[in-house]
């Protein structure tokens, strides 16, 4: 059992230099807690090592032992894959790594009777540490001597100062808005305040993605079966007096067909796109595949402070109660004196910086305690304060009440009510517009604050919220948090740990997500929801958890979000069907193979040439373009619904040349020439397909794609193992291609008609 030595240093001392090294050696100093994410290694690793990549340099292994080199090219796929997901994981994780739970880089400590400055991280247990205006509370400390305003809006979400006295508890997070103070620490590290409402979100969070998820199915199927397929498709083409290098390009080249390993290249490709393009919008994308979510999401929570509000005041309006007096003149030469650093002051001196004559004698500054601040000038004595506190009159009484949705202050001389200053919540610039388009969008906005019932509200109102329905959450003592999220859009006197709850119920109610947040007290609740968003404004730990973080703390980037997410969404599922297409064809004939005693049709570089041209180059492509439609279905049914008839088609085809085979006696090289031929116009049938409305782009795609193609198989016919047809055999191509194009029509019919209205 460790038993914890406390010293209590003199203020003007500090803790010796044995003290210090005392409490370093037992690890009682402020070491930050990090948010947890992978380490290089980690991502090295297990982006290196997947299921897919495993088997594929197994294949290529097995294509390199019986020398048939040219086979290999399909690796260069799998090569760069693996390398654009490190990198953009690598970078997603330094910009984690480079933020911390509190931002100051240096603490004034008092050791061995000398004032000294050092890294937030040497801060041990029981240093004397000096505070003044401006600094973040670094550390859980009680005050010694002094007295000081705090700002703790970061920790608990409300924008009022707390006066602060000997004895009182400072906070790690907090801010000291006004005066000085020494105090002595009390919890350092994981120990600390902050870092109990952070010690939650300290796991790497499950990305709630669509796409990620479809493509975990496909490759769970796949995984499943193509290992018994391999082994026993390699058995039946050893058995047909093929050499053992014959058995293995076969069996290979029908396993990576099933492998739809450029899908994954293709996501990841353009989602980095994606990211690039939105951080020139000045959004960081920590996470790949929100990007996704967000345009998935169709409930948005809202911290209010920081996030709608920019955190400051602005004075709407000046109600004069006595002309006698030039209030202008006066808040100006006010304004000119006072340094009170609250926002409030700040709204006076921004709005009122008239030139004055009026000389100053003396000054007050504002104090939470008493409520007012004042200056003393030759003309006179002017104070600034709360109206509640300086007149206590039913006059006053009605004007507070008829001015209700303001944040007043009242300018005053000895008893002369001189005028009642009006503020209001700065709200963020565009803030209104991005929740007007939201609204459009059928997502469902709610608010989620620290703060009172009646400054939420009033908030509301100024955001075009319909239908307020607000409840204080401090008073609710039900466990009906389910029912709760969706009777209330407007939630006050939330805790850290309310507002995670609330994520939690909305989520478990079938609702996607999105949270967005400032303060430390939001981390809970940004690491629950599917999709986090924090303003950089706010603080680091708020940052270090979220998916996307708005560097500007610019509220209108989120449409652009929406926008870039929609594009990527659209796109990827588009390209997607073609290489769904290859895995469905490949899949079916390899399994048909199984049960027939015919030699397999294709290369592994046959298919190499079938798929860079009718599915990896185009796919590219088409997934960059411009596309901003509502997201609708389901995402595996519309690739599915797109892919299944091309897939279909080709099956069919390749039946078709195996039967014709065995009756004209067709050679080997033939039937895997014609094979290639018909599983070609194929692609290029499903590619028309999903370019239709052809542009400029799509025109010159298409026709290059072509022109690539006939270099390929009449110049380049060695290469990729292809001969030249007889003319009986050419038009039964043409004959086939002239039929595929009513097959294809008929089986889209049939899915979108039959199989997938059902499904639905």
């Amino acid at each position: 059992m460790i038993i914890m030595i406390r010293y209590n240093p003199k203020i003007n001392e500090g803790l010796t230099k044995e003290q210090v090294e005392y409490r370093i050696k037992n690890n009682q100093v402020n070491k930050k807690s990090d948010i947890k994410t992978k380490s290089i290694k980690q991502i090295i690793f297990y982006n290196t090592f997947t299921l897919f990549n495993i088997l594929n340099l197994s294949l290529g292994l097995l294509i390199f032992l019986v020398k048939s080199y040219k086979n290999l090219l399909f690796l260069g796929v799998v090569i760069c894959n693996t390398l654009i997901s490190i990198v953009q994981e690598i970078r997603s994780k330094k910009a984690v790594d480079k933020l911390s739970i509190i931002s100051s880089t240096k603490a004034n400590v008092i050791r061995d009777s000398e004032n000294k400055n050092i890294n937030i991280e040497d801060v041990v247990l029981d240093d004397i540490i000096c505070f003044k205006r401006g600094n973040q509370v670094i550390a859980d400390s009680i005050i010694l001597e002094g007295e000081v305003e705090v700002n703790e809006s970061l920790l608990s979400g409300e924008e009022n100062s707390v006066i602060k006295h000997v004895g009182d508890f400072l906070y790690s997070g907090s801010f000291i808005v006004s005066g000085n103070c020494i105090s002595k620490v009390e919890r350092v590290g994981k120990d600390s305040y902050a870092n109990t409402l952070t010690h939650e979100a300290k796991y790497i969070k499950k990305v709630n993605s669509e796409i990620m998820n479809t493509f975990k199915k496909i490759i769970k199927i796949i995984s499943i079966i193509i290992i018994p397929v391999g082994i026993i498709l390699f058995l039946r083409q050893y058995t047909l007096d093929n050499n053992l290098t014959d058995s293995v390009v076969n069996t290979v080249a029908a396993i990576i067909g099933m492998i739809p390993e450029g899908l994954i290249l293709l996501t990841s490709t353009v989602l980095a796109v994606s990211v690039i393009r939105l951080s020139k919008r000045g959004v960081l994308v920590q996470e790949l595949y929100c990007i996704e979510t967000l345009a998935r999401v169709d409930t948005i929570c809202l911290d209010k402070t920081g996030t709608l509000t920019e955190g400051t005041m602005e004075v709407e309006d000046v109600v004069v109660l006595n002309k006698k007096y030039d209030y202008e003149k006066i808040l100006s030469s006010i304004a000119r004196v006072l340094v009170d650093d609250n926002a409030t002051m700040e709204a006076i001196c921004k709005k009122f910086n008239k030139k004055t004559d009026f000389t100053p004698i003396s000054s007050e500054p504002f104090s939470s305690e008493k409520k007012y601040s004042s200056v003393t000038f030759k003309e006179g004595k002017f104070i600034l304060g709360a109206p509640d506190i300086l007149d206590d009159s039913k006059k006053m009484k009605e004007l507070i009440e008829k001015y209700s949705d303001f944040r007043l202050v009242l300018l005053k001389h000895n008893k002369d009510n001189i005028a009642l200053i009006l503020l209001k919540d700065k709200i963020r610039y565009q803030a209104n517009n991005t929740l007007n388009y939201l609204r459009k969008q059928g997502v469902d906005i709610k608010i989620i604050s620290g703060d009172s019932e009646k400054i939420i509200s009033r908030i509301a109102k100024r955001l075009n919220f319909k239908n307020i329905k607000c409840i204080d959450m401090s008073k609710n003592k039900t466990n009906r948090m389910k029912q709760i999220v969706e009777e209330y859009n407007i939630f006050s006197r939330v805790s850290p740990k309310q507002k995670k709850e609330l994520i939690q119920a909305l989520k478990s109610n079938g609702h996607i997500t999105a949270m967005t947040g400032d303060g430390v007290n939001d981390v809970l609740a940004l690491k629950e929801s599917d999709c986090s968003i924090a303003m950089a404004s706010g603080s680091d730990a708020a940052r270090a958890v979220s998916e996307l973080v708005l560097l500007n703390s610019d509220f209108e980037s989120i449409p652009k979000i929406v926008e870039e997410g929609r594009r990527t969404i659209n796109n990827i599922q588009r390209s997607s069907s073609l290489f769904i297409t290859k895995t469905i064809y490949s899949t079916l004939l390899a399994i048909i193979f199984l049960f027939i005693s015919m030699n397999y049709p294709f290369e592994p570089i046959q298919l190499s040439l079938v798929s860079v041209i009718t599915i990896g180059i185009p796919a590219f492509i088409l997934a960059l373009e411009p596309n901003h439609d509502i997201v609708k279905g389901r995402f595996f049914l519309n690739i599915l619904k797109k892919s299944l008839p091309g897939g279909l088609t080709i099956v069919v085809n390749v039946i078709s040349v195996m039967i014709i085979s065995n009756i004209f006696k067709i050679n080997p090289e033939e039937i895997s020439t014609m094979a290639v031929l018909l599983t070609s116009i194929t692609g290029f049938i499903l590619l028309y397909r999903i370019c239709y409305k052809f542009n400029k782009l799509r025109i010159a795609m298409f026709i290059g794609l072509i022109l690539i193609y006939l270099v390929c198989v009449i110049g380049l016919h060695h290469l990729f193992e292809m001969v030249m047809l007889k003319p009986l055999l050419i038009i039964y191509v043409i004959l086939v291609f002239i039929l595929d194009i009513g097959l294809f029509d008929f089986l889209s019919n049939l899915c979108e008609k039959r199989i997938f209205k059902y499904i639905k």
